[in-house]
């Protein structure tokens, strides 16, 4: 499937740096520069894992697991299924790897595979999908909604503690979100060139097909993301305010919550807030139709809440544990991430459902 890279001449890495750097100035994303740390031609362990030694493979591609598996979640908008493509990139690499001639990089290889992996698994699951995508906002609270179970699903991402501003900028929500929007050549095109910072050259020679193409589908891609994604990037706001203003913001979130105090959590909101909560269809926008919800809802319906605070997509977050009887405990329920505009709550996008919380490490009860 995947067969011999092509070269790539001196020529067409001048052309595709002249175009990146043209574009540099209109991207909706910022570039995340590529790490230094990947294994060499040379490496002794390729040589013993083309002869068939699996431990010499790990120990290659164990310093580019955690930027595969992050740009297989970008590809296609869940953790869980970027968990199956690049466990299926791998094992595709692993046994194509007398395949690799050694031509690019290790790493430009494995993004060639973990990519076209990534674009076989959309075609066969879809795009993922948020509230928002689906309909209309609703004016006031919806009282018994059902979850959709014919829809694919965003879902959430957890935070790498050691990931730089620019890597927590590439997985934030409305980037993700936007992707989903877009065929997978330009999703595939657009994360390749702008996040990862490979060249139109590299990238045609990655899709076999024509530098020109892929510039293509990068100005198609561009257009579209930039008309979804604001033009101020979360991790900018939260270095604005400081890492104490929002955890602050974050806990008087949840001590509004479990307290039942509505005014508290009004306070939080900005005018224009929106409150969405997949797989249920059913969201909400501005601060009369959130405030019905809230207090309809979670405020005094739901029971006893409980919190820890966490961050997910480069946003701060709170994971939210539901009073259960029956258990004599609070169960994991949902995470709810929160986008910041200044030192108010814009958006409230809450992820329910209690698999998701193993992805952050988190306990399935609280006693």
């Amino acid at each position: 499937m995947f067969g011999p890279e092509r070269g790539v001449s001196g020529a067409q890495q001048a052309d595709g740096v002249a175009v990146r750097r043209r574009a540099a100035e209109s991207s909706p994303v910022s570039k995340i520069s590529r790490p230094a740390a990947e294994p060499a031609a040379e490496d002794p362990d390729l040589a013993r894992a083309r002869g068939g030694d699996d431990s010499a493979f790990t120990r290659l591609v164990a310093p580019l697991r955690r930027e595969l598996h992050a740009h297989c979640y970008r590809m296609l908008g869940s953790a869980h299924d970027a968990d199956d493509a690049l466990q299926d990139a791998l094992l595709r690499a692993w046994r194509r790897l007398g395949g690799f001639e050694g031509r690019s990089s290790l790493r430009s290889w494995l993004y060639t595979v973990a990519t076209r992996t990534c674009l076989d698994l959309a075609e066969t699951r879809g795009r993922r999908a948020l509230p928002v995508d689906l309909g209309p906002a609703s004016d006031g609270a919806v009282i018994g909604d059902a979850p959709r179970t014919d829809v694919a699903w965003l879902g959430p991402y957890p935070d790498d503690p050691d990931a730089r501003a620019e890597q927590r900028e590439a997985v934030e929500l409305a980037f993700v979100a936007a992707l989903q929007h877009l065929p997978g050549n330009q999703r595939a095109a657009l994360l390749l060139f702008e996040v990862l910072g490979f060249s139109a050259a590299e990238i045609a020679a990655m899709m076999r097909t024509s530098a020109t193409s892929v510039n293509s589908a990068l100005a198609r891609a561009r257009r579209m993301v930039a008309e979804r994604v604001p033009s101020r990037t979360q991790q900018q706001t939260l270095r604005a305010v400081g890492d104490a203003r929002v955890r602050e913001i974050v806990a008087g979130y949840a001590a509004a919550l479990e307290r039942g105090d509505a005014g508290a959590l009004v306070a939080l909101l900005t005018e224009d807030v929106t409150w969405s909560m997949p797989p249920m269809p059913h969201w909400y926008r501005g601060l009369e139709a959130v405030t019905d919800f809230a207090v309809r809802v979670p405020l005094t319906s739901c029971g006893s809440w409980r919190h820890r605070l966490t961050h997910a997509n480069g946003h701060p977050a709170a994971a939210s544990y539901l009073w259960d009887e029956a258990a004599g405990a609070h169960l994991a329920w949902s995470i709810d991430v929160l986008t910041l505009r200044g030192e108010r709550v814009a958006e409230i996008t809450t992820f329910l459902g209690p698999e998701n919380f193993p992805l952050f490490g988190l306990p399935a009860s609280l006693p």
